[in-house]
Protein backbone atom coordinates (compact mmCIF):
# COMPACT_ATOMS: atom_id res chain seq x y z
CA UNK A 1 0.00 0.00 0.00
CA UNK A 2 1.69 3.34 -1.11
CA UNK A 3 1.96 5.80 1.62
CA UNK A 4 -0.12 8.63 2.03
CA UNK A 5 1.80 12.10 1.02
CA UNK A 6 2.55 14.10 3.81
CA UNK A 7 4.76 16.52 2.66
CA UNK A 8 2.31 18.30 0.40
CA UNK A 9 -0.73 17.42 2.66
CA UNK A 10 1.39 19.16 5.16
CA UNK A 11 2.34 21.92 3.31
CA UNK A 12 -1.23 22.60 2.55
CA UNK A 13 -2.57 22.56 5.79
CA UNK A 14 0.13 25.00 6.41
CA UNK A 15 -1.23 27.10 3.23
CA UNK A 16 -4.94 26.98 4.64
CA UNK A 17 -3.62 28.61 8.29
CA UNK A 18 -1.68 31.33 6.78
CA UNK A 19 -4.76 32.10 4.45
CA UNK A 20 -7.11 32.01 7.86
CA UNK A 21 -4.41 33.66 9.36
CA UNK A 22 -4.25 36.76 6.51
CA UNK A 23 -7.22 37.40 6.41
CA UNK A 24 -8.55 37.71 9.70
CA UNK A 25 -11.30 35.29 9.85
CA UNK A 26 -14.00 34.75 12.45
CA UNK A 27 -13.43 31.45 14.68
CA UNK A 28 -16.15 29.69 16.65
CA UNK A 29 -12.94 28.47 18.44
CA UNK A 30 -13.51 29.32 22.30
CA UNK A 31 -9.21 29.72 23.00
CA UNK A 32 -9.47 32.68 20.70
CA UNK A 33 -10.33 36.03 22.30
CA UNK A 34 -11.21 38.32 18.96
CA UNK A 35 -10.41 41.31 21.15
CA UNK A 36 -6.54 40.07 21.50
CA UNK A 37 -4.77 41.45 18.21
CA UNK A 38 -1.21 41.76 17.10
CA UNK A 39 0.58 42.66 13.65
CA UNK A 40 2.40 40.40 11.50
CA UNK A 41 5.31 43.19 10.41
CA UNK A 42 5.93 41.84 6.76
CA UNK A 43 2.57 42.35 6.03
CA UNK A 44 0.87 44.99 8.16
CA UNK A 45 -2.19 42.30 8.53
CA UNK A 46 -3.82 42.54 11.70
CA UNK A 47 -4.20 38.96 13.40
CA UNK A 48 -6.16 37.11 16.14
CA UNK A 49 -4.57 35.84 19.33
CA UNK A 50 -5.22 32.40 20.86
CA UNK A 51 -5.19 32.43 24.36
CA UNK A 52 -1.77 31.07 26.16
CA UNK A 53 -0.12 31.87 22.80
CA UNK A 54 2.33 33.65 20.84
CA UNK A 55 1.78 34.37 17.25
CA UNK A 56 4.98 34.25 14.57
CA UNK A 57 2.60 35.76 11.60
CA UNK A 58 2.22 33.38 8.48
CA UNK A 59 5.66 33.41 6.97
CA UNK A 60 6.20 30.66 9.90
CA UNK A 61 2.96 28.51 8.63
CA UNK A 62 5.34 26.96 6.40
CA UNK A 63 7.95 27.05 8.90
CA UNK A 64 7.97 22.91 10.19
CA UNK A 65 10.46 21.89 12.84
CA UNK A 66 12.46 19.84 12.95
CA UNK A 67 13.49 18.98 9.19
CA UNK A 68 16.05 16.24 8.35
CA UNK A 69 19.33 17.40 7.25
CA UNK A 70 19.73 15.52 3.90
CA UNK A 71 22.56 15.99 1.96
CA UNK A 72 22.24 15.93 -1.77
CA UNK A 73 25.18 14.40 -4.24
CA UNK A 74 25.84 14.96 -7.86
CA UNK A 75 28.52 14.94 -10.17
CA UNK A 76 28.94 18.37 -12.07
CA UNK A 77 30.25 17.98 -15.78
CA UNK A 78 33.43 17.48 -15.22
CA UNK A 79 32.45 14.18 -12.79
CA UNK A 80 33.58 16.10 -9.51
CA UNK A 81 31.17 15.45 -6.70
CA UNK A 82 29.28 17.95 -5.19
CA UNK A 83 27.12 17.98 -1.80
CA UNK A 84 24.63 20.33 -0.67
CA UNK A 85 22.69 20.65 2.44
CA UNK A 86 19.04 20.54 2.13
CA UNK A 87 16.38 20.59 4.94
CA UNK A 88 13.30 20.91 2.80
CA UNK A 89 12.73 17.26 1.90
CA UNK A 90 10.68 14.24 3.04
CA UNK A 91 8.95 11.36 1.77
CA UNK A 92 6.54 11.13 -1.16
CA UNK A 93 5.49 8.13 -2.17
CA UNK A 94 6.33 4.43 -1.47
CA UNK A 95 9.92 4.55 -3.11
CA UNK A 96 9.82 8.18 -4.30
CA UNK A 97 11.08 11.38 -2.15
CA UNK A 98 10.87 14.78 -2.65
CA UNK A 99 13.01 18.02 -2.00
CA UNK A 100 11.97 21.69 -2.39
CA UNK A 101 15.33 23.44 -4.53
CA UNK A 102 16.30 26.74 -5.64
CA UNK A 103 18.97 27.43 -8.33
CA UNK A 104 21.94 25.87 -7.16
CA UNK A 105 24.94 23.80 -9.05
CA UNK A 106 23.28 20.62 -7.88
CA UNK A 107 20.32 21.58 -9.79
CA UNK A 108 22.75 22.16 -13.23
CA UNK A 109 23.95 18.78 -12.18
CA UNK A 110 20.54 17.19 -12.03
CA UNK A 111 19.72 18.64 -15.49
CA UNK A 112 23.03 16.99 -17.06
CA UNK A 113 23.03 13.44 -15.32
CA UNK A 114 19.43 12.75 -14.03
CA UNK A 115 20.77 10.91 -10.77
CA UNK A 116 21.80 12.19 -7.32
CA UNK A 117 22.27 10.38 -4.23
CA UNK A 118 20.75 11.61 -0.47
CA UNK A 119 22.95 10.44 2.87
CA UNK A 120 21.99 11.92 6.23
CA UNK A 121 23.60 14.40 8.37
CA UNK A 122 25.11 12.71 11.37
CA UNK A 123 26.54 14.15 14.58
CA UNK A 124 29.95 13.13 13.46
CA UNK A 125 29.58 15.11 10.43
CA UNK A 126 28.21 18.17 11.79
CA UNK A 127 30.19 20.70 10.27
CA UNK A 128 31.29 19.18 7.29
CA UNK A 129 27.52 19.10 6.39
CA UNK A 130 26.85 22.53 7.75
CA UNK A 131 29.59 23.43 5.24
CA UNK A 132 28.14 21.75 2.19
CA UNK A 133 25.26 23.91 3.42
CA UNK A 134 27.35 26.70 3.42
CA UNK A 135 29.29 27.13 0.63
CA UNK A 136 28.10 26.62 -3.13
CA UNK A 137 29.96 24.62 -5.76
CA UNK A 138 29.78 27.03 -8.24
CA UNK A 139 32.50 29.05 -5.83
CA UNK A 140 34.53 26.16 -4.23
CA UNK A 141 34.33 23.29 -6.79
CA UNK A 142 36.75 20.66 -4.88
CA UNK A 143 34.72 21.48 -1.15
CA UNK A 144 34.24 18.07 -0.97
CA UNK A 145 37.77 17.16 -0.98
CA UNK A 146 38.21 20.70 1.42
CA UNK A 147 36.76 18.56 4.40
CA UNK A 148 38.76 15.79 3.80
CA UNK A 149 35.50 13.46 2.58
CA UNK A 150 35.73 10.97 -0.18
CA UNK A 151 33.08 9.12 -2.67
CA UNK A 152 32.71 6.18 -4.50
CA UNK A 153 30.73 6.13 -7.86
CA UNK A 154 27.14 4.24 -7.35
CA UNK A 155 26.95 1.35 -9.20
CA UNK A 156 23.12 1.90 -9.85
CA UNK A 157 22.64 5.83 -10.68
CA UNK A 158 25.07 8.05 -12.23
CA UNK A 159 25.70 9.76 -8.79
CA UNK A 160 28.33 9.67 -6.23
CA UNK A 161 27.96 8.05 -2.54
CA UNK A 162 29.53 10.11 -0.09
CA UNK A 163 31.79 7.31 1.79
CA UNK A 164 31.65 9.39 5.55
CA UNK A 165 28.03 8.96 5.16
CA UNK A 166 26.62 5.80 6.46
CA UNK A 167 23.71 5.57 5.25
CA UNK A 168 23.05 6.76 1.37
CA UNK A 169 19.91 6.92 -0.99
CA UNK A 170 20.37 6.28 -4.56
CA UNK A 171 18.26 7.61 -7.00
CA UNK A 172 17.15 8.68 -10.61
CA UNK A 173 15.30 11.86 -10.92
CA UNK A 174 11.72 11.54 -11.89
CA UNK A 175 10.77 15.38 -12.09
CA UNK A 176 12.37 18.60 -11.45
CA UNK A 177 9.59 21.38 -11.97
CA UNK A 178 9.08 24.90 -10.08
CA UNK A 179 12.07 24.07 -7.50
CA UNK A 180 10.27 20.44 -6.60
CA UNK A 181 12.85 17.83 -7.08
CA UNK A 182 10.93 14.35 -6.96
CA UNK A 183 13.38 11.25 -7.44
CA UNK A 184 12.79 7.92 -7.16
CA UNK A 185 14.59 5.58 -5.20
CA UNK A 186 16.56 3.05 -6.47
CA UNK A 187 18.45 1.65 -3.95
CA UNK A 188 19.25 2.50 0.06
CA UNK A 189 22.52 1.09 1.30
CA UNK A 190 23.88 1.02 4.49
CA UNK A 191 27.31 0.65 6.28
CA UNK A 192 27.64 -2.02 8.72
CA UNK A 193 28.71 -0.21 11.67
CA UNK A 194 24.85 1.61 11.84
CA UNK A 195 22.70 -2.29 11.47
CA UNK A 196 21.53 -4.16 14.17
CA UNK A 197 20.18 -7.53 13.61
CA UNK A 198 20.74 -6.64 9.75
CA UNK A 199 18.05 -3.54 10.24
CA UNK A 200 18.97 0.25 10.32
CA UNK A 201 19.71 1.00 13.77
CA UNK A 202 19.07 5.00 14.42
CA UNK A 203 20.74 5.00 17.79
CA UNK A 204 23.73 4.00 15.96
CA UNK A 205 23.45 6.58 12.87
CA UNK A 206 22.73 9.35 15.08
CA UNK A 207 21.19 11.96 12.68
CA UNK A 208 20.41 15.03 13.26
CA UNK A 209 17.84 17.41 12.41
CA UNK A 210 17.42 21.13 11.81
CA UNK A 211 15.68 23.18 14.47
CA UNK A 212 14.32 26.18 12.25
CA UNK A 213 12.87 27.66 15.88
CA UNK A 214 16.89 28.10 17.32
CA UNK A 215 18.57 27.48 13.96
CA UNK A 216 20.68 25.05 15.21
CA UNK A 217 21.13 21.17 14.96
CA UNK A 218 19.72 18.43 17.27
CA UNK A 219 20.61 14.78 17.50
CA UNK A 220 17.43 12.29 17.20
CA UNK A 221 16.68 11.12 20.88
CA UNK A 222 15.51 7.83 22.54
CA UNK A 223 12.68 5.89 21.52
CA UNK A 224 9.77 7.25 23.65
CA UNK A 225 6.76 4.82 22.19
CA UNK A 226 6.13 2.54 19.04
CA UNK A 227 4.43 3.58 16.05
CA UNK A 228 1.35 1.82 15.45
CA UNK A 229 1.05 0.43 19.24
CA UNK A 230 1.35 3.52 21.96
CA UNK A 231 -1.78 4.48 20.79
CA UNK A 232 -3.74 1.29 21.17
CA UNK A 233 -4.08 2.30 24.98
CA UNK A 234 -6.74 3.91 23.56
CA UNK A 235 -8.77 1.01 21.84
CA UNK A 236 -8.63 -1.37 24.38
Amino acid sequence: MKLFKLFYRAAAVAAVVAVLALAGCKTNNPNVTNNQKSTDMSTQQTLNEVADRKNFGPQHALMTTPQPCVMIATWDKDHTPDVMMAAWAGQYDYNQIVVSLSKHKTTDNLELTGAFTVSFADIHTVAESDYFGLVSGNDVPDKVARVGFTVTPSPNVDAPIVNEYPLTLECKVVSFADGILVGEVVNMSAAERILTDGKIDLAKLQPIVFDAASMSYRAIGDIVGKAWGAGKVFTE
